[in-house]
């Protein structure tokens, strides 16, 4: 693993017995995106020195208390304190946690594997954990971890980051009474997995406090990042202290807590999401009144959101007019269809849409063929080029049969933008197109309600709602998954002029500063 480590190492007072570690490279676990590959498939990015040892000093207490860090990676932490034990499955970065911190007591191992053998228990943890994603964190490391987890009364699914068994686990391994700092993903502040973790710290430490920062810990990095407080282990708490910073100051103490989210309305009103509580209490109360009036709708009782199909292949299914011409296909076998987001017009979607698609050449006719189609002779032509070859051998398409028939390819009644930047797009389906998995298509249980929920979708309410129910993706980005866009609020019409006012548009653009959208111009 290739490591930036710092030149020269400057010196800095020790805060209540804690010997800070100020080398000015950057560490972040959190982030998806990065140079090395061997980095980004191992978590293992660089924590700011200012950040290390502020997390180390709301951990430690004493000189004697016994500190863990469960990644230690290169050593930041564990330089902190000179009574500390770091485990790192790395051995590059192992070597070098060893000679930053000689004092400490280091382990070259998996610390889930570590953490089942080990009987030493400790006065408190710090670190940043390593941010690997479910499809990375896989096989037989995940699955001892998610089972250690599950012994342990938190029950991660398969989807879970590697962070949050992390934390759960070195939580066990404390003393009563003891605490624990981090860096945590803003995930968890929406992410479903990120719920058994919540749960696990609420019925094991009486302190759990998030503090949530506006400005990015890593302005570089797409990822944003919160800290994570726990204190007394061995004890229980009814609520979430969620501290809101609007950006990260070095301190020797957590911040005052501030907004508290009890745990049955984390629960029970906001869907296991911290997010909300980011908002005015009177936004929220607001938004819970309009969801109880017996007027509003949650937008999956009126219709159902999925992606579009899945080609498998889609520059090789979708094909140009000129491309048509050239093989000579069938009409028969050729459906119009919305390849991207970008491609759709503000309101409504026509057939002079198409048409102008067309007329452009763009690739935007999918080739689209029943299982019990006859081919013809200009179709198996074009299936038999270099290129269907080639597609016939992507995933989606070889675990079809027959491999080039695509399903679940569907004519919506509107379409759903699900990666946005100012709003998630409605656009209504007026014409015979269908769409790919790159945007959602929406079918409506009763179409007479197509024209009210237009009115309603583009107003400051619902766009909240989006906000809310959706979560941020990174670069400004808001995501709305189907399951999320199914919550998305419809308040009754008749509220609708209530629901215009100062509160709701400071509480949209409240959301929208959080996911760092910046509005044009």
């Amino acid at each position: 693993m290739a490591l930036k480590l710092a030149d020269a190492i400057s010196r800095q007072p020790v805060l209540d017995g804690i010997e800070p570690r100020n080398r000015t490279c950057v560490e972040d676990r959190h982030s998806k995106l990065s140079a090395s590959r061997s980095q980004k498939n191992s978590g293992s990015y660089y924590t700011p020195a200012p950040v290390v040892s502020t997390l180390a000093s709301w951990a430690v207490r004493a000189e004697t208390d016994r500190l863990l860090d469960p990644s230690c990676g290169d050593g930041r932490f564990i330089a902190c304190h000179r009574n500390s034990v770091g485990i790192e499955r790395d051995v590059q970065a192992m070597q070098i946690a060893k000679r930053r911190a000689p004092h400490a007591q280091t382990y070259a191992a998996d610390f889930f594997t570590w953490a089942t053998d080990t009987g030493e228990r400790f006065d408190c943890a710090a670190g940043n954990p390593p941010f690997i994603r479910y499809q990375t964190f896989s096989g037989p490391a995940r699955a001892g971890a998610l089972r250690l987890c599950a012994s342990l009364g938190a029950p991660f699914s398969g989807l879970t980051s590697s962070w949050a068994p992390f934390l759960v686990v070195t939580a066990s391994l404390l003393k009563p009474g003891g605490r624990m700092a981090f860096v945590v993903p803003a995930e968890i502040g929406h992410a479903p997995y990120a719920a058994p973790l919540l749960d696990y710290l609420a019925s094991h430490f009486d302190v759990v406090q998030i503090i949530a920062i506006r400005d990015k810990l890593f302005p570089e990095l797409s990822e944003d990042c919160w800290l994570l407080y726990a204190d007394r282990f061995g004890g229980a708490t009814g609520e979430v202290q969620l501290s809101i910073l609007d950006k990260f100051t070095p301190s020797r103490r957590p911040p005052d807590q501030g907004t508290q989210a009890p745990l049955s309305e984390w629960r029970d009103v906001w869907n296991r999401r911290l997010r909300p509580f980011l908002l005015s209490r009177d936004a929220r109360a607001l938004y819970q009144e309009t969801v109880s009036h017996s007027g509003t709708r949650r937008f999956g009782t009126i219709a159902s959101v999925g992606i579009g199909y899945v080609s498998g292949a889609n520059d090789f299914f979708h094909l140009r007019p000129s491309e048509v011409e050239r093989w000579r296909i069938p009409t028969g076998f050729l459906h119009p269809t919305v390849r991207t987001s970008r491609m759709l017009p503000p309101l409504r979607l026509t057939e002079k849409s198409i048409d102008r698609w067309r007329h452009h050449d763009e690739p935007v006719l999918l080739l689209r063929i029943r299982k019990d189609d006859d081919l013809p002779k200009s179709v198996r032509r074009y299936l038999d080029t270099e290129a269907g070859r080639a597609a016939r051998t992507a995933f989606k398409c070889r675990t079809r049969t027959p491999w080039y028939s695509i399903p679940d390819v569907r004519v919506p009644d509107f379409f759903l933008t699900y990666m946005s930047g100012r709003a998630p797009n409605l656009v209504r389906n007026s014409s015979t197109a269908s769409c790919t998995n790159a945007v959602h298509g929406v079918h409506l249980h009763d179409k007479t309600r197509a024209r009210q929920l237009i009115r309603s979708w583009y107003t400051s309410f619902v766009r909240l709602s989006c906000e809310i129910e959706g979560h941020p993706l990174g670069g400004g980005m808001l995501k709305l998954e189907p399951r999320e866009a199914t919550r998305v609020v419809l308040p009754d019409a008749s509220l609708l002029p209530v629901l215009s006012g100062p509160e709701i548009e400071d509480a949209l653009a409240t959301s929208r500063t959080w996911r760092h959208y910046a509005t044009p111009g």
